[in-house]
């Protein structure tokens, strides 16, 4: 079986790689297509470095332009070479399904598109063109299916893959915090985006908002797991926090022990005040309180803001049906509303706790591995 994949940032190459295991476990599978370096531990040789297509924000992608086009054309003309028996686009809608639409319009590979777009949060339309050109479509939350099959295409719910994830043992967390000398006292995980364009728009706004926070709660300890893109931007803004806080880079150690080291912070913490995305689900998991907030370039701010049909766009508040979770979005995400929201939080974060148990719970913890259910699917669809 030739199976081409094409995913276009970390949480794409992390969803490509379990699945890639899952239909090894399953089939003789050959692989080819773009991915990071999880996908290509599994065996696949990236055609050009998948970094080149994490480009985030209308604004941020236009410079670029060019060059995403070329690499999209040379994408598509590798998959019509290699015939697979199906082509599995892995989230960045952007990118991924204009290869698809282009495969499509001459030859009849099948298509799947791992992770449904978010048109029930906003750009409905979204999913009839789709259609033209995705056969089959696999799911992360468990309400979306409806609204890919209503416009003819095949959609499972195989799970979130943040019910996967190794839990560090008792013995890990407490080496964690013996390990930097936090001992008992409390965790407050700074989370401001793992892009640089992220971090630059956040992290300043981050540490404004921690005045108040330290003020009150003068014990906390700061800590700040980053990426090795991020890590110099970040570096240098915290030099204006009013505390510096611990920051975990893969640039200090390999990446197997940078992300146990992660995981360990993120079970070790008491609270988080994260930047929007599926670091909510990975907050969750752990049991940790949390404050989002999020802004992004002006211009992307606007027309998201014109487009949006839900009034949040915190995961957990989603997939719980809730609003647990304190937002902060765009014009008020400032120093102010985000210190007031931790404060908050850390006062009471009781409902926020049922309605993290309750997102788990849903998105598949306890059940089969969301890697081995998405090979599966993709299977019974080739069937």
């Amino acid at each position: 079986m030739r199976v081409f994949l094409v995913a276009g940032e970390p949480s794409g190459d992390k969803l490509g790689a379990a699945l890639m295991a899952g239909l090894k476990g399953l089939t003789d599978a050959e692989f080819s297509g773009v991915g990071g370096p999880l996908m290509q531990a599994e065996g696949m040789e990236s055609l050009f470095p998948m970094d080149e297509l994490s480009v985030m924000g209308i604004a941020e992608v236009l410079p670029k332009y060019r060059h995403l086009r070329r690499r999209l054309h040379q994408t598509a003309r590798a998959v019509l070479a290699a015939r697979p028996d199906v082509l599995i686009t892995i989230d960045s809608p952007d990118f991924c399904l204009r290869v698809a639409r282009l495969v499509k319009a001459q030859s009849a590979i099948r298509t799947v598109h791992y992770v449904a777009p978010s048109v029930w949060a906003w750009r409905a339309g979204r999913a009839r063109k789709m259609a033209r050109h995705i056969d089959h479509v696999l799911a992360l939350l468990p309400f979306e299916p409806p609204y890919m099959q209503a416009e003819g295409m095949a959609c499972d719910f195989v799970g979130h893959p943040v019910v996967a994830e190794p839990v560090p043992s008792a013995a890990e967390i407490a080496a964690f915090r013996e390990g930097h000398g936090i001992g008992e006292g409390r965790i407050l995980l700074v989370l401001p985006g793992s892009r640089r364009s992220e971090v630059s728009r956040l992290a300043p706004r981050f540490g404004e908002a921690l005045r108040p926070v330290l003020a009150a709660h003068p014990d906390l300890t700061l800590v700040t797991p980053t990426t090795a893109a991020a890590a110099p931007v970040l570096r240098e803004i915290v030099q204006h926090w009013p505390r510096q806080p611990l920051i975990l880079s893969p640039e200090d150690t390999d990446s197997a022990a940078h992300a146990a080291e992660k995981r360990a912070a993120f079970y070790a913490a008491d609270y988080a005040l994260a930047a929007s995305g599926t670091v909510s689900l990975e907050l969750a998991a752990a049991d940790t309180p949390m404050v989002i907030a999020y802004d992004a370039n002006w211009l992307t701010r606007r027309i998201v803001k014109a487009l949006l049909k839900v009034d949040t766009a915190t995961l957990v508040n989603l997939v719980s049906e809730t609003r647990a979770v304190p937002e902060f979005f765009g014009d008020a995400c400032t120093p102010e509303r985000i210190a007031e929201g931790v404060l908050g939080m850390m006062q009471d974060h009781a409902a926020q706790d049922d309605a993290m148990r309750l997102t788990m719970k849903r998105l598949g913890r306890g059940g089969e591995d969301p890697g081995l259910r998405a090979a599966r699917a993709v299977l019974a669809g080739l069937r």
